[in-house]
């Protein structure tokens, strides 16, 4: 929706102005003399004065609720069209964020924190490839379609954590969930790069049963098994004097990896370290070319915090004068 060069990323929203419109009415058409002045406080100004700071109230509160709704309605301007060139491939990144992906056998830093690190590094380096993210533990969910917005991507990886599913690892969970992000791609190539650091033991649906499917509808998956050889310190807790760290084995199912990569026509890796796992992504980047494609990408300037910011201050001063004559009658 446009108006005077202010488009609305969501003018549904603006429908709720209709009910406060319908409040408004209802209002004017009662008679409130009998209620303006129920409150001593108000009487002891006088009415005049009361009537006064009854409507600064009331306007207070409608101008309030018609920022947030403006606010809602995301008012942007300054629709800028860019031209990007790439390699026209749709990717979905599927990593896995289970509790395992704090062992810090990454220097300097754990698992999780590495392999965001280079995702970003990947994407950082995309020009006109929709990206999307799978997210999964004992569970998978989409944190971004695919999109040709990387800062929007880049954010989301910063925000993936421990905890935000259930813990575990879903591996054939998170590859029927890549692969359905990917089915009406439009991407020349369709590519899901898993990364885990341990072994199938959640989900209903078998892992191989999940690259089968992928493989029908010509999607094609790179894995790769995070983590050192032996042990790996994992935080298990805090103690007096800070993290408690348990030595902990490191599984990774790699035959079965290596068999999701074959089924579909990729490649299985092992990074043991940041370093080879950043190799590992210039190796897949280099296997994954297409002819060169154009996109355009449509970038606006919103505005909702300044109609929310008004809706604040006049809250604020609402809440002033309610706390100075008695509430809105």
């Amino acid at each position: 929706m446009m108006l005077g060069g202010v488009t609305f990323a969501a003018p549904w929203a603006l429908l709720l102005l209709l009910p406060l419109l319908g409040w408004l009415l209802w209002r004017r058409r009662r008679r409130p003399p009998a209620l303006l002045h129920a409150r001593a406080g108000l009487l002891a100004e006088g009415p005049a004065r009361g009537r006064w700071t009854a409507r600064v109230l009331i306007v207070l509160r409608v101008f309030a609720l018609v920022g947030i709704v403006i606010a809602m309605a995301r008012p942007r301007t300054g629709a800028r069209t860019e031209t990007l060139r790439g390699d026209g491939i749709s990717i979905v990144i599927a990593m896995d964020i289970s509790s395992s992906m704090l062992a810090e056998d990454f220097q300097p830093d754990n698992r999780l924190a590495v392999a965001k690190e280079t995702a970003k590094e990947f994407i950082a380096a995309r020009e006109a490839d929709q990206v999307g993210i799978v997210a999964f533990a004992g569970e998978a969910l989409t944190q971004v379609p695919l999109t040709l917005d990387y800062p929007v991507l880049l954010a989301a990886i910063d925000n993936l954590q421990p905890g935000q599913l259930e813990d575990g690892t879903a591996i054939g969970t998170a590859l029927v969930t890549a692969t359905n992000r990917l089915r009406d791609a439009d991407g020349r190539s369709r590519v899901v790069i898993l990364l885990t650091d341990g072994e199938s033991n959640r989900g209903a649906i078998d892992p191989r049963t999940a690259a089968q499917a992928a493989a029908a509808t010509g999607v094609r998956v790179h894995t790769v098994g995070i983590g050192s050889e032996g042990v790996a310190p994992v935080p298990v807790g805090r103690g007096v004097f800070g993290l408690r760290y348990e030595n902990r084995p490191v599984r990774i199912d790699e035959v079965l990896l290596e068999d999701i990569a074959r089924t579909t026509g990729g490649r299985y890796q092992r990074a043991r370290d940041a370093e080879a796992l950043r190799r590992t992504y210039q190796q897949i980047d280099a296997l994954e070319r297409a002819p060169m494609r154009e996109a355009r990408l449509v970038r606006y300037r919103d505005w909702y915090m300044w109609p929310l910011a008004a809706a604040l201050f006049a809250l604020m001063l609402e809440l002033g004068l309610v706390w100075r004559r008695g509430p809105l009658p």
